[in-house]
């Protein structure tokens, strides 16, 4: 917006045009410390092991580990993360104020077959200098990583393009579930998903079981990859994520798939049945 070397305009006068301050243009926010990135990697583990602690409990556990730190200070990194304990997983936003209201759909659905519901989900990841956010779309049936993607910043444009990847890949499922935030309650998102004339699902609020399928791939991808590696940086998460992805749905078994593979499940379109309670 402000160009320093334009020939006949001062920056001076550039900032008084466009009503800024001049000391704004040249403030740069000042990212975390890297006492508060090391803290933030041991919160991310323990919250990964358990989920339900709270910044007082959270506090304690790196205390008793050898980093004395207060609860606000935890708290403060905590929601930098986007971690809560009021749900077992991350709340990593919050609604927007506008924010279309949609019940949830699956209490008690039997999930027969691919493509029958897909969901979407945010998680933290750590870098060696720093962090991302990484947002997946799943299948539930099969447990296949459909898309993802991810982003510097929380913004509701990574997760749009994850959700077209996927439509474009795979067509269109039934229902589509997600959290109440604001990436997925967006007006672009939203309206995306009525276009491909999808019935659209949102979690309650406390609700343990809501979208578990994805909290699992999360704790595959962390314990399995991320935990494992060192990233350097954005560069080298994607490459390894994507390796990783790759091995989770071509040759990772599971035993709640009788031992077959998220792509040979979601291939077969509908061989066995997964009841949800709740």
């Amino acid at each position: 917006m402000i160009d320093p070397h334009h020939p006949t305009i001062t920056v001076g006068r550039q900032c008084q045009l466009l009503d800024l301050a001049r000391s704004s243009l040249y403030y740069r926010p000042r990212g975390p410390s890297e006492e508060d990135l090391a803290l933030m990697r041991l919160i991310d583990e323990h919250y990964t092991a358990t989920p339900f602690y709270g910044s007082r409990r959270m506090a304690a556990v790196l205390a008793r580990a050898g980093h004395p730190v207060g609860r606000r200070r935890v708290r403060r990194l905590m929601r930098l993360m986007g971690l809560a304990a009021i749900y077992p997983k991350p709340r990593l936003s919050l609604p927007g104020k506008d924010a279309e209201r949609y019940p949830y759909l699956l209490r008690g659905v039997q999930i027969t077959r691919p493509d029958q519901v897909w969901s979407a989900d945010i998680t933290y990841i750590r870098l060696r200098r720093g962090f991302i956010y990484l947002v997946a779309v799943i299948d539930w049936f099969s447990r296949r990583v459909l898309a993802w993607r991810v982003s510097l910043t929380l913004e509701a444009d990574f997760c749009l393009e994850a959700l077209e990847e996927a439509l474009a890949s795979r067509g269109a499922p039934e229902i589509f579930n997600s959290d109440q935030g604001s990436q997925f309650t967006s007006a672009a998102f939203t309206e995306r998903l009525k276009q491909a004339g999808v019935r659209i699902s949102r979690d309650g609020k406390g609700r343990a079981l809501d979208n578990i399928f994805v909290e699992r791939l999360w704790r595959s991808v962390k314990y399995e990859e991320v935990y494992l590696k060192d990233y350097a940086g954005v560069g080298q998460a994607v490459r390894s994520l994507g390796l990783y992805f790759d091995f989770y749905n071509h040759r990772r078994v599971h035993q709640a798939l009788d031992y077959q593979t998220p792509a040979e499940v979601y291939a077969k379109r509908g061989t066995g049945t997964l009841t949800l309670i709740g």
